[in-house]
Formats: structure tokens, C-alpha cells, sequence
């Protein structure tokens, strides 16, 4: 019993002098440190020290940039002194500028985000308009054509009005206003489209729909007199002849010179009629709503 407990003691002693001797090497030291759970997902990295960069370096270099026409590496110049210098005007004017060499470069959508950042953080700021303008006109530029779906159309006329109607004395006023007219000849030439569309397949409830939409919200477009004829031919092929009547009456007195008004009587004459307003149509009140905002603008 002695002798055994005495090789125990000895053992424990061997193992004892082996875990100190090992102790005192560095890859034990390492190799012991790995045990530790701790340190299993301990990122290992050294921090990165960026170079305390001048605002109006950065700021120069993003202009010289936009000279040459590198809008991208113009845009990464004004968005890294947004994030240096926050909470100071040079963040203000690179968030302006990073909305303009987006626009420049044709990258819309980040123009149209870039510029509503600005209105957010800084609404009554003088260049407030510009950047209304900018977000405007990222959307007008992305208007498709009359066969495509015109919902950049919508956001655009949406825009547009917004500039207008915050920013009345701005010196972007005046050309959204020309580009609220086109946009809305657009949208109105899709609703052409579309109900001619239903109007050769003979279905004319579905044409009128679209005929009225556009006489109803976009009087002054040039598609207002084809729509006026056009409602004038599907209401004589459903029978409805004093919505016929009235169709043409309305065209004739809003465009006389006009080839679709001569068509519209033409198409009366045949069927025995000729133009006559009916007071209680829809059309006729609403042209009259028409003829009395425009006698008050005057």
C-alpha cells in the first residue's frame, strides 16, 4: 500500500515538472490559449485609420470630378464628406451635390433618394427647390413611352405640381410648369390608347371609361378633341344619342376648325342628328367647370 501511494506521488510529481517545463514555451502558451471559449470567435483585426481628409479638399476634388464627367467617383467624394463632417453645412452641400452626380450620371433612382434625404434634413434651406427640381426631373427623365406602363409618368406629374405649387417664385417654376404639360399629354395618350383599343374590339362602355378620363382630367391636352369624338362615336353605337349629341356640341364649340369635330357631325348626320349640348350631361359640366377656371385665371 505504501509503495503504491509513493508511484502515484511520483507520477503526479513527473507530470508536475512536465506542465511547468511546457508552461514556459510561447506555443504551449498559444496552444493553451486556444482553450479558452472566449477567444474561440474573437475577431482578430487591426483598426483602419483614415486620413484626416480637409472638407474643402474633398469637396474640390468631387467638383473636379464632375468636371471630367467621373460621376461616380464624384458621388463616392461628396458621400465621404457627408459621413466625415455630418454635423457641419459641408454635409448639407455634399448631400446636394451627390443628388446632382447622380442625376449627371444618370443613376435616377439614387438621385431621386439622394435629394429627398436633403428635403428631409434640410427643408427650408435656400436649395430646398433645386433639390425638389432634381427629384422632378429624375422621374420626368425616366417617363417611357405611351405603349409602356406610366406609372414614372404619375410620380412625375406628382413631383412636378409639388414644385410648382412650394416653390411658386423659384427659378425652376416656370420649366416644371412645361413639363406638367407634357407629362400630362402623356398620360393622357396612354388613356388614348387604351380606349381605342377597347373601341375597335366593339367594347364601348370600356371605351368610354377611358374617352372620359381623359376629358374629365386632361381637358387641355391636344387628345381632349379625338376623345370628344371618340366618346361621340361609342355613344352612337350603344343608342345613348344625347351623350352623342352633346360630345360633338362640346367639340364643335372648343375646336370648330378641328377635323374631328367635322367628323363627329359627319357621324351625326348619318344617324339623322346634329350637335346639341344637353345641360345635365357630365360633359357638358364639366367643360363648363373648365370655361370658369379658365375666365378666373384670366
Amino acid at each position: 500500500m505504501p509503495l503504491t501511494f509513493a508511484r502515484k506521488a511520483a507520477g503526479t510529481a513527473a507530470l508536475a515538472a512536465v506542465l511547468v517545463s511546457l508552461s514556459a514555451s510561447p506555443g504551449f502558451c498559444a496552444w493553451y490559449d486556444s482553450l479558452d471559449p472566449t477567444q474561440w470567435f474573437a475577431e482578430k483585426y487591426k483598426p483602419e485609420v483614415q486620413p484626416d481628409i480637409p472638407a474643402d479638399k474633398l469637396y474640390s476634388d468631387g467638383l473636379a470630378n464632375l468636371e471630367d464627367r467621373n460621376f461616380e467617383i464624384a458621388t463616392q467624394k461628396f458621400e465621404d464628406l457627408d459621413k466625415r463632417y455630418s454635423s457641419s453645412d459641408w454635409s448639407r452641400k455634399a448631400l446636394l451635390m451627390t443628388a446632382y452626380s447622380n442625376y449627371e450620371g444618370q443613376k435616377y433612382d439614387d438621385a431621386i433618394n439622394a435629394s429627398k434625404r436633403y428635403l428631409q434634413r434640410h427643408p427650408a434651406t435656400k436649395d430646398a427647390a433645386y433639390a425638389q427640381y432634381l427629384m422632378a426631373m429624375s422621374q420626368y427623365k425616366q417617363i417611357p413611352d405611351v405603349t409602356r406602363d406610366q406609372d414614372r409618368s404619375e410620380k412625375a406629374l406628382v413631383a412636378l405640381t409639388e414644385l410648382v405649387q412650394k416653390y411658386p417664385t423659384s427659378e425652376y417654376a416656370a420649366d416644371a410648369k412645361a413639363k406638367i404639360q407634357i407629362t400630362r399629354d402623356q398620360l393622357a395618350g396612354k388613356e388614348m390608347e387604351v380606349g381605342r383599343f377597347y373601341l375597335e374590339r366593339r367594347n364601348f362602355p370600356a371605351a368610354i371609361n377611358r374617352f372620359r378620363d381623359v376629358v374629365s382630367r386632361y381637358q387641355t391636352t391636344r387628345h381632349a378633341e379625338e376623345a370628344l369624338e371618340r366618346l361621340t362615336e361609342a355613344y352612337m353605337a350603344l343608342g345613348i344619342t344625347g351623350e352623342a349629341q352633346t360630345a360633338a356640341a362640346v367639340l364643335g364649340h372648343n375646336y370648330p376648325d378641328s377635323q374631328w369635330y367635322k367628323d363627329a357631325f359627319a357621324l351625326l348626320q348619318n344617324g339623322g342628328l346634329e350637335p346639341r349640348e344637353e345641360k345635365s350631361s357630365w360633359l357638358s359640366k364639366i367643360y363648363r367647370g373648365v370655361i370658369g377656371r379658365t375666365a378666373a385665371a384670366e
